[in-house]
């Protein structure tokens, strides 16, 4: 890499470290880091640094795609299912977000990357996205999102189920519009979430519009795929319950943020440091969620190695059209690295562009959306 593109890094780097506490605001963290600076709870959390060189970002990005990125800073985001809490080692992350943030707009864009999809997860290993996190945890993971994806990601945040049920019980529980089926779900598999915790939770026993959730009934909704709309459907939800949460914490008085702070400052792993969320903690208000999508667009679904695998049809297109609705790149050109592993993808599935597809569209946009049945609704009316 030339260094002049060296330098259009570094200069990005040390943009990115005034907006990174953004991805906080998306995960509620920024309300809680606010908090915490006057309580003094922020020595407790879990910090792993991560320079350019262990991010896996591939060295022969196009000059388009660079200056492109310039503009943007890029944060992953993980939830784990590990059945167990505060143990960011292994596990499979069974959400993998993308929050792309407009430097001079402050304008987010999330993007679910469906847990399910085949790709290179490194050392020449091609299998599910979330296999990378239990192959070497965040920073493995960090490294599967910009090999493949043409990105410059350094920072993450990691959450796992406890922090989850704890901050939505802290805010007093959730209205969400539950189907019948949902319902149904969330009473089958919200033992799992119980064996974590330590927790015992009533029967759900109503469906309809504005039904309460405590935090461990909206957990297992986020988790919900056996259901019409598989995994797709479930990306859905988690975006759905993330946007509920930023808007109860809205509302919430400071006392119920101080009780947030002590609940989950022990659940968290993240690359920013304590000073870099100090400084940038005033600004978290001037940020706003746009849109958001799931990721790959086109795409289908066969049996690899005995798993039900979602394959993309192809990874360069989708890439292509993943830069243009983050960063409006019409002129973006795909990295010999992301060629390759698209080419290997094809060669391991038969999945090409023209094959049968997919449609996934009414679940992409969930900004404003309550529940499932309203995704297309809320939509419609945007």
């Amino acid at each position: 890499m030339s260094s002049t593109n060296k330098n259009k890094k570094k200069n990005k780097k040390k943009k990115s470290r005034k907006i990174v506490l953004l991805i906080c605001e998306v995960l509620l963290l920024a309300i809680l880091l606010i908090v915490a600076y006057f309580v003094g709870l922020l020595n407790k959390i879990e910090y792993v640094g991560m320079d350019n060189s262990e991010a896996g970002i591939n060295e022969d990005l196009d000059e388009s795609t660079l200056l492109a990125l310039d503009g943007y800073t890029n944060i992953a985001l993980f939830g784990l299912d590990n059945r167990s809490s505060n143990n960011y080692e292994s596990g499979n992350s069974d959400v993998i977000m993308i929050a792309s943030i407009n430097n001079k707009t402050k304008e987010v864009k999330l993007v679910s990357v469906y847990r399910d999809t085949c790709l290179s997860i490194g050392g020449g290993t091609y299998r599910k996205s979330n296999a990378a996190y239990s192959r070497g945890g965040a920073k493995q993971a960090v490294q599967m999102l910009n090999s493949n994806l043409d990105l410059d990601i350094t920072e993450y945040i990691c959450v796992d189920w406890a922090a989850m049920v704890q901050v939505i019980d802290d805010l007093g529980g959730l209205d969400l519009d539950i189907t019948e089926a949902e319902m149904g779900q969330i009473n089958k598999y919200k033992k799992d979430i119980d064996k974590v915790t330590g927790m015992t939770t009533p029967e759900l026993t109503q469906y309809g519009s504005g039904v309460h959730l405590n935090g461990t009934q909206a957990t297992t909704y986020a988790r919900i795929r056996k259901l019409a709309g598989d995994d797709f459907k479930r990306a859905s939800r988690q975006r759905i319950v993330l946007q509920a949460m930023l808007e109860k914490a809205k509302k919430a008085d400071v006392g119920t943020l101080l009780s947030i702070c002590n609940s989950v400052v022990d659940d968290i792993s993240t690359t920013l440091s304590t000073n870099e969320i100090l400084a940038l903690a005033k600004d978290v208000k001037s940020y706003s969620i746009t849109s958001t999508t799931g990721f790959p667009f086109d795409l289908t679904t066969a049996n690899l190695n005995g798993e039900d695998t979602v394959i993309p049809a192809e990874l360069t297109n989708n890439v292509a059209e993943l830069h243009e609705y983050l960063f409006d790149s019409t002129d973006y050109v795909p990295s010999k690295t992301v060629t390759m592993i698209s080419d290997t993808i094809v060669q391991r599935t038969g999945v090409t562009k023209d094959s049968a597809l997919i449609n996934t569209d009414d679940y992409n946009e969930t900004a404003g959306a309550t529940g499932t049945d309203s995704i297309q609704k809320s939509t419609e009316g945007n």
